[in-house]
């Protein structure tokens, strides 16, 4: 079985005191990166499933010595003891725990959870410098042509930087019938493996069935599950613009601050990503206005139909989240730029990208002083500064 990138960068702290936790959609193959991980890892070594709650029960009591000591007496083997956790979500309380045997008794940790929403409650600050937090997304596009063969892992490892010099009309051709698919349906792993469409599209409704069997209904805050669909659905064709909260609210009847709620909620279990606005401060944040897109592009697809260049658009976002934090500038809606890469590299996203467009995102990005601009054009264009999306 394929292994997703994120392996080969845990795999170098399986010797570091502090706790590795994963989390990510559901679906995305953290249980399968952490089986991965297991196997790699020497005895004495323990694995625990947290949706069973016999699993939960070891963990049980009051006294941590205890707990210690039953999970050494399970490990039978001398040495450092690694207990691997999965869906750590399903018992809060388990932090305290690790906390106290990560600092008592040099335990390592490998963790999972569903959801960055619940674990930035579930991880205090009395974890602080005891954990490496990574989110394992959807495969991005490279790593689509790996799980199928066609790019090597060095490859996919490349920056964007190394990306952008395999910029040619061979790549493109040979690639665009792949990122076509990509574009349909996403890049859930089972999904990607899965050769049979309509197969596709069942294993798509399945994670869009789940996300709200599992992810909505242990949150009694959002109990009406209907205004939440009903926003979500409210979203799909507002994919690459900016959010209007009060329109928002007006059109589903509900106050702006359960709005909020949604979208954090919604952002937290990395089923949507909102863009933040650009600014040159580090110290000053830019409030309201975000723009909205779906984690996958096959999930956006099985919900609802937006236009061609919309899904285009978010697929290119979500790839360019795989490099660094992105932002969008937008000067009081006379002057735009669809995404910003870690404040030095600017892209304008077009399915025919024209030698005025890179005109306009240069002269606009040399005033905000980003040194290097391009447009990244769906249907193939022969020019400098130009890039097709199916090289990164």
């Amino acid at each position: 079985m394929k292994k997703r990138v994120l392996y080969y960068e845990l795999v170098k702290y399986l010797s570091h005191k502090n706790a590795l936790l994963i989390t990510g959609m559901r679906q995305v193959g953290k249980t399968t990166l952490m089986r991965q991980i297991f196997e790699e890892v020497k005895e004495p070594k323990l694995w625990f499933d947290f949706d069973n709650p016999l699993d939960q029960k070891i963990f049980e009591d009051e006294d941590y010595k205890v707990i210690y000591k039953r999970l050494d007496d399970m490990g039978k083997k001398s040495g450092k003891l690694s207990v691997f956790i999965d869906e750590i979500q399903n018992f809060p309380e388990i932090t305290k725990v690790i906390k106290y045997l990560i600092d008592h008794h040099g335990v390592k940790f490998y963790l999972t959870g569903s959801s960055s929403f619940y674990l930035k409650n579930l991880f205090p600050e009395s974890l602080s410098g005891r954990k490496f937090l990574y989110e394992l997304p959807p495969l991005g596009f490279s790593e689509y042509l790996y799980f199928k063969d066609v790019i090597s892992l060095k490859e996919v490892q490349s920056l964007i930087a190394y990306a952008i010099k395999k910029n040619s009309i061979f790549t493109h051709k040979t690639r665009i019938a792949e990122y076509e698919d990509f574009l349909t349906y996403g890049g859930f792993p089972e999904v990607v493996t899965t050769e049979d469409k309509d197969t596709k599209i069942m294993v798509l409704k399945n994670i869009f069935a789940s996300f709200f069997e599992k992810d909505i209904k242990i949150l009694s805050d959002y109990s009406d599950i209907r205004e939440l669909r009903d926003m979500i659905l409210l979203l799909v064709p507002r994919v690459g613009s900016m959010l209007d909260v009060t329109r928002l609210s007006s059109e589903l009847g509900i106050d702006r601050v359960k709005i909020y709620r949604f979208l954090e909620f919604l952002q937290g279990t990395f089923f949507i990503r909102l863009l933040p606005k650009f600014s040159k401060s580090i110290d000053r944040a830019v409030a309201g206005g975000k723009k909205v897109y779906f984690t996958d592009t096959g999930l956006l697809n099985v919900i609802g139909k937006v236009g061609e260049a919309q899904i285009f658009e978010n697929a290119v976002i979500n790839q360019l989240s795989g490099f660094g934090k992105v932002s969008f500038l937008n000067i009081r809606n006379t002057a735009e730029i669809d995404a910003i890469l870690d404040k030095d590299m600017s892209f304008e996203i077009k399915l025919t990208g024209t030698q005025q467009d890179l005109l306009k995102l240069s002269e606009l990005s040399s005033e905000l002083e980003i040194s290097q601009s391009f447009l990244i054009s769906k249907r193939f264009q022969n020019r400098q500064g130009f890039l097709s999306p199916v090289i990164f």
